[in-house]
């Protein structure tokens, strides 16, 4: 779990909040609920991410940051909460498996910008406390949760100085070394003086002190003169709508002011941006701005001059990644924009917006044979929240409901390989609810949701949908969707112990796959089919095995090429080739540790266990499956829950307890489970 995880802080360094730092180490060292309130703008999530560098040593199990901001729906929180913490595989019931997990932790989990789900969220962290006597939770949000036993850390704006004390004094405000440090940003070489302090220092006093406004005011010295910035921030500027006048209070009196002036000072374009912006939780890179915010009353060649005018303006932040630049905002001047957003505005993107991630969604699917799966992966990772939006503004729409099932169901694999199957289900089941049409769209998400039921272990809900996806298949017009439906078949016929059935349906798919020449529906039967079929069936679960590595090699797919190897894997080892079973998962370990595949990995180690075992090395057997039980109830997952791994982990275990002892296989198990994910990695590859 990394400590920042995501929390967006924009660009000024961190000054000051010494007195609250220490509040909040107390805080979380006598109670177990802080919560930072305060405005919109005063800097709760930037010191938030402060704390967190302060306190890390008190948590041995780690911190996880969830940001709730760009979370659409309550029901998306415990999801959120769950992939944040590793837990690939929660069941039906998300909240019993974070419960479970956390139970026995010491570990810090921080919530950030929970204000529009606060009843929510505090119904949520209630019941966490409840249940983990030692987890911590740290809150940002512009109002308090209302939990027992909360400890509320108001974050107020920094100290401001009287502008006639002499300039030494003026100097140690920490609001005026937050204005120097930004105004040396744009003005390079500038520094406090005794000539410019006293301006300085009414600079602070007028933007009373607040963070964000301190950021967009110095932003306009790239403009301007202090004294111009003074006179100008004087001078009262009616930019607000009508209906919210009543609430605005005189400019240097809030940071909504001054919000409104910066606003009021943006050229129409990119006021009209700054709005549309607001659409997109993850931020946005230049193609999509230019795609989705162009048009009426914006050339889509004038976007980068435009994006270029907010990055200068402190209104948007520009972030460098290894797929290129992405433009985002923070959370309290995307609520800005979103007010500031006219509804015909919402109506112009609101299409474009779908069209734009319905097509991404198209172009990054990972269930097809392609060298670009892990790169597609971490798309959709990227831009999820923005899928969010797009998903959420289908289905609140009974027109656009189609396209957000479509969009739903395409994601399929991305639910199972992100482990986000609650999620998942949840957009497909809200869809299915909206479209009773029966056409290939509800026939694809119908055995969509079946797979990711089944994924769960959830039966009694899969079985009812695939019989629906069975009978929609077989009718005229949905013809393509039988061989999914088939093989979604399959697998359900070995989660309800019926392995020949299971295999027998696989095959039928794979036929069907083969004669409709698709690759992409071969692969995935490949792997069910050596996987499943690894323990009744080994000899012809190899065939299936070698052709699916060999695809997927020829190919260069590296994501379909670990999941071969797994399964071919634990096919060689049922066929006693212990050495090709070791080099096969090995090097699917070592691949699936470096991208955080958890779900491959930890299989991985389980395999390597029995391997071990199999050499008489109880000892490394026994830590390398501790290593791996770890990652499984981290996923809230078992090997006995998996058909083809439950006899070779009971075997290794009683063979391992046999030879060590009970005591000396405890304490090896347990220095496994301490292990963590890159040390278990590399004592997993390190050899006997």
């Amino acid at each position: 779990m990394k400590p920042n995880g995501g929390l967006l802080t924009g660009g000024s360094s961190f000054i000051g909040r010494r007195r609250e730092l220490s509040t909040a180490r107390k805080a979380l060292t006598q109670g177990r609920l802080l919560t930072l309130t305060g405005p919109g703008g005063v800097g709760k999530t930037h010191l938030a991410l402060r704390i967190v560098e302060h306190v890390r040593g008190m948590f041995r199990d780690g911190v996880a940051v969830v940001e709730v901001g760009t979370l659409e729906t309550g029901e998306l929180l415990e999801p959120a909460v769950a992939a944040a913490l590793g837990l690939h595989d929660t069941g039906p019931d998300p909240m019993n498996a974070l419960v479970d997990y956390v139970s026995g932790k010491r570990m810090l989990l921080v919530l950030d910008n929970c204000e529009h789900l606060c009843v929510i969220c505090g119904r949520f962290v209630d019941r966490l406390l409840r249940a983990a006597p030692r987890l911590r939770i740290l809150v940002t949000s512009r109002q308090t949760l209302g939990v027992y036993g909360e400890r509320v850390l108001p974050v107020r704006p920094l100290p401001v100085p009287d502008p006639g004390r002499p300039p030494g004094e003026i100097a140690r405000h920490d609001s005026v070394r937050l204005l120097e440090s930004r105004m040396a940003a744009v003005l390079p070489g500038f520094s406090l003086a005794a000539d410019n302090a006293h301006r300085v220092a009414r600079l602070a006093q007028r933007l009373e002190g607040v963070p964000l406004a301190i950021e967009l005011a110095a932003a306009r010295l790239r403009t301007m003169s202090l004294d111009q910035l003074l006179r100008e921030l004087d001078r009262p500027i009616d930019v607000l709508a009508a209906d919210t006048c009543a609430a605005a209070l005189p400019r240097h009196h809030s940071v909504r002011a001054t919000t409104d002036w910066s606003y009021g000072l943006c050229s129409p374009g990119e006021q009209r941006l700054w709005a549309r912006l607001s659409m997109f939780p993850a931020g946005v890179d230049l193609d999509t701005a230019e795609s989705v915010c162009s048009g009426d009353g914006i050339d889509a060649a004038d976007v980068l001059d435009l994006l270029a005018g907010l990055v200068d303006k402190s209104v948007v932040c520009c972030e460098r990644r290894e797929s290129g630049l992405r433009y985002r905002m923070l959370e309290s001047l995307r609520a800005y924009g979103g007010e500031r957003l006219a509804s015909s505005d919402k109506d112009l993107l609101r299409g474009r917006y779908v069209d734009h991630y319905g097509d991404l969604v198209r172009n990054s699917r990972i269930d097809r044979l392609v060298p670009d799966q892990l790169e597609r992966y971490r798309r959709l990772q990227a831009e999820l929240p923005n899928v969010r939006v797009a998903l959420e503004a289908c289905l609140s729409r009974p027109p656009l409901a189609r396209a957000g099932l479509d969009i739903a169901s395409t994601l399929w694999c991305f639910w199972l390989l992100a482990g986000s199957l609650i999620e998942g289900r949840y957009w497909l089941e809200r869809g299915l609810g909206l479209v009773p049409e029966p056409g290939g769209i509800r026939a694809t998400a119908l055995w969509a949701d079946s797979m990711l039921a089944l994924r769960q272990g959830d039966l009694m809900r899969a079985l009812p949908r695939l019989g629906e996806c069975l009978d929609l298949a077989r009718r005229p017009g949905n013809e393509a969707v039988l061989p999914y439906a088939i093989r979604t078949a399959g697998v359900a016929a070995f989660s309800s112990g019926d392995h020949e059935r299971g295999l027998s349906l696989l095959r039928e798919s794979l036929a069907l796959h083969r004669s409709g020449e698709n690759l992409d529906g071969v692969m995935l039967n490949l792997y069910y089919a050596a996987a499943y079929g690894s323990v009744g069936h080994p000899g012809q679960a190899a065939e299936f095995g070698e052709e699916l590595l060999d695809m997927s090699e020829k190919h260069h797919a590296q994501v379909s090429r670990a999941y071969a190897q797994l399964a071919l894997g634990v096919v060689r080892w049922n066929l006693g080739d212990c050495r090709r079973a070791e080099a096969l998962v090995t090097s699917a370990a070592v691949f699936t540790g470096a991208v955080d595949d958890r779900w491959c990995l930890t299989q991985c180690l389980e395999v390597l266990a029995w391997i071990a075992g199999a050499r008489q090395d109880h000892w490394r057997a026994a830590g390398l499956m501790g290593a791996a039980h770890a990652l499984w109830q981290a996923m809230g997952a078992s090997p006995e829950r998996l058909w083809y791994h439950a006899a070779g982990h009971e075997r290794c275990r009683e063979q391992a307890r046999g030879a060590l002892g009970g005591r000396a296989f405890a304490t090896a198990f347990r220095q496994g489970t301490r292990l963590g994910q890159e040390r278990a990695v590399n004592y997993a590859v390190a050899g006997p």
